[in-house]
């Protein structure tokens, strides 16, 4: 199954896409390619974009069974920095069901977001004594 995002070796596939407004071309593939490579350069590319349009298609891939796309949604969202991810992340973030790895991730997208919301967010987690220890520590150093 052709994506059309184009064969490019992958340290430059993401900068091929710069300026040319194809959010949704990368949306595409990072939701429905086969190729797990493929996805995960879509994912850092959507990240890079700093496009708002890639917030909902990164939160739904939060959801991904693939956890290194939900690491890759996570940093994203991280980097584009939207508040209307918040909620999103803060749910992953207390989803105890979740890899440890992932949740400490969220700690740092939340921190990069820095909006009123993540810090309460991070705050009400913080004071959860019944969250990880570890993962409580991290939010509080992010945070100070």
């Amino acid at each position: 199954m052709s994506s059309g995002v184009g064969n490019f070796g992958s340290r430059d596939w993401h900068e091929s896409f710069a300026g040319r407004g194809i959010v949704y071309d990368l949306a595409h593939v990072a939701l429905n390619a086969t190729d797990a490579a493929e996805r995960e350069r879509a994912v850092v590319a959507l990240g890079k974009s700093d496009d708002p349009r890639a917030v909902r298609p990164l939160v739904d891939l939060l959801r991904d069974k693939d956890p290194n796309i939900r690491l890759g949604a996570i940093d994203a969202l991280g980097q584009i920095r939207s508040g209307r991810s918040v909620d999103d992340l803060i749910g992953k973030l207390k989803d105890k069901n979740e890899e440890i790895a992932i949740r400490r991730r969220v700690v740092f997208a939340l921190a990069a977001i820095r909006s009123t919301g993540a810090v309460r967010g991070l705050e009400e987690f913080m004071a959860d004594e019944d969250e990880d220890a570890g993962l409580r520590s991290c939010a509080e150093r992010l945070l100070s």
